[in-house]
């Protein structure tokens, strides 16, 4: 998982599984064609990354709307997400939306970012997307002042993967695993270590992913409720985060990584009992077959100290936006008969592309409760789509990535030896430079 900078840089680097793809020649850059009104079939380019998961979902949506909507062609162009950042901020800055798509995928984290900086640059969604009709977290990052841009699509619910087998020979029972806070994980994780000679988890020091899952648990996030003003110093729940990192390190139980292939190397290779993370990572955990029946999913531990703390959370996900540009009703028409309502969609999505949606009606689907042997027979995406209906609300704001720069730096100063209240306070004064 890679990090990210503030939208409003120029330069910027990944994040996580789900916000990876590499780039390919533009074929169709216009987001012009097939204006409303002409004789001619509508054309809509659609911008996003990942070819395995964001392009073969959108691919899957544009295939059963041409069923029904053979007039209208859907062009999807596969960019990295930092060319995505790169090309919008170049394009919106300079005042022209030549070049620009109708409709395109932006990560969560930074949509605030976009729709706060361009506010006319965004098509306004309110009548085609129904914000009660999805997962309540995903709202706030989608709109702006009780409007919504976004059509919210993939959740990024948290859970926590875990050997089973490990697990019961360190005499613990998936039961024993369903309502622990970090404290009590820790615990766990050196059993596992002293009767297995297995690592608990895997950390890399310079992706702070698991400080957010964390916090945002508790309702909390680096910003506060207003996404603009910093609170790192007087932040109860990042406090305890920092210090259950901390403690994860010095335990003995983590194995420290420092990139991607390392991470999903450790937990195919069997190297590690548990993985918390985004639900994203399912087919990577089931793309090693010779461990089927070897893993379970339980809840994500909580905060034992902060109050509020739940065990869910969210880690990455994005959402569709209809670029101001001609063809944006042709274009908000197709979100709104794919993406924003269609349950059963959502049912085609999790079987062939791994998709979890945050549409509340796709939790009942048939997809949704099926049994993964993979997973000793287990409901996951069911239990994922439970647990996306918990998931705290929080305002990312508008400088996730900024405060997160400074908050690497702060975490390994931790690590180091540094006090924890004073690395906060330190962390603090330079938010308070930077940002406001």
């Amino acid at each position: 998982m890679k990090k990210l900078l503030s939208v409003m840089l120029a330069s910027v680097v990944l994040l996580s599984a789900c916000s990876t793809g590499g780039t390919k020649n533009e074929t169709s850059n216009s987001g012009n064609s097939g204006a409303e009104g002409s004789s001619k079939p509508k054309e809509i380019t659609v911008w996003a990354w990942d070819p395995a998961f964001n392009i073969a979902a959108m691919n899957v949506a544009k295939d059963a709307y041409a069923k029904v909507n053979p007039d209208v062609t859907v062009n999807v162009v596969e960019n990295a997400q930092a060319d995505i950042v790169q090309k919008l901020n170049t394009g919106l800055n300079s005042g022209s939306t030549k070049g620009l798509p109708n409709i395109v995928l932006i990560e969560d984290y930074r949509a605030q970012s976009f729709l706060q900086a361009y506010p006319d640059s965004f098509y306004e969604l309110t009548d085609v997307v129904k914000a009660a009709d999805f997962a309540d977290y995903k709202i706030g990052p989608t709109s702006v002042d009780g409007k919504q841009y976004g059509v919210p699509f993939d959740s990024g619910v948290t859970g926590m993967y875990v050997r089973a087998d490990y697990l019961e020979q360190a005499g613990y029972s998936l039961d024993a695993l369903q309502d622990i806070d970090w404290k009590q994980y820790i615990e766990i994780g050196k059993a596992v270590k002293e009767k297995t000679g297995k690592s608990m988890l895997t950390l890399d020091p310079n992706d702070l992913g698991l400080i957010r899952v964390m916090i945002q648990s508790a309702g909390a996030w680096y910003t506060g409720d207003d996404g603009q003003t910093p609170t790192i110093e007087s932040n109860p729940a990042l406090k305890e985060a920092l210090v259950m990192y901390k403690e994860m390190m010095d335990s003995g139980i983590v194995k420290v990584i420092s990139d991607w292939s390392q991470f999903v190397g450790a937990f195919n290779g069997g190297e590690v009992a548990s993985v918390p993370t985004g639900n994203w990572i399912t087919p990577s955990i089931k793309a090693e077959a010779s461990q089927s029946g070897k893993w379970a999913v339980a809840p994500l531990p909580k905060l034992g100290a902060t109050e509020g703390s739940v065990h869910a959370s969210n880690l990455g996900g994005s959402s569709w936006y209809v670029m101001n540009v001609d063809g944006k009703e042709a274009a908000a028409e197709f979100l709104s008969k794919t993406f924003a309502s269609d349950a059963e969609l959502y049912q085609t999505l999790n079987t062939k592309v791994g998709v979890i949606g945050t549409l509340k009606a796709a939790a009942s689907g048939e997809a949704y409760s099926a049994a993964d042997e993979f997973f000793k027979g287990q409901k996951v995406v069911s239990d994922f789509a439970a647990w996306t209906e918990q998931i705290p609300n929080v305002n990312y704001g508008m400088n996730t990535y900024a405060i997160e720069d400074i908050m690497v730096v702060a975490v390994q100063s931790y690590l180091g030896g540094k006090d924890v209240d004073t690395v906060l306070k330190d962390a603090q004064k330079q938010a308070d430079t930077q940002i406001r």
